[in-house]
């Protein structure tokens, strides 16, 4: 495999996967009250902990991507 498709596969997995973080935040955001009766009242958690919860989430997928498809990325970019 070559490093220009190397390179093209992880600027393709970092794009992808900053448009599920974009659309993660748009869901958290505009129909807050509608997701928080579908998801967080069920598991009995207030407000609060479901924001928290949601929060801690797109930190951890927005560092996954950062080190997993950027860092990549960008070390191939410099070696090429």
């Amino acid at each position: 495999m070559s490093a220009s498709t190397l390179q093209s596969f992880f600027l393709w997995c970092a794009a992808i996967n900053y448009g599920l973080l974009i659309l993660w935040f748009v869901l958290i955001r505009l129909p807050h009250p509608w997701l928080y009766n579908l998801s967080g009242k069920p598991f009995r958690m207030s407000e609060e902990q479901f924001d928290a919860l949601n929060l801690a989430g797109i930190i951890a997928y927005k560092i996954a991507i950062i080190m997993f498809a950027l860092v990549p990325y960008i070390a191939l970019r410099l070696s090429a």
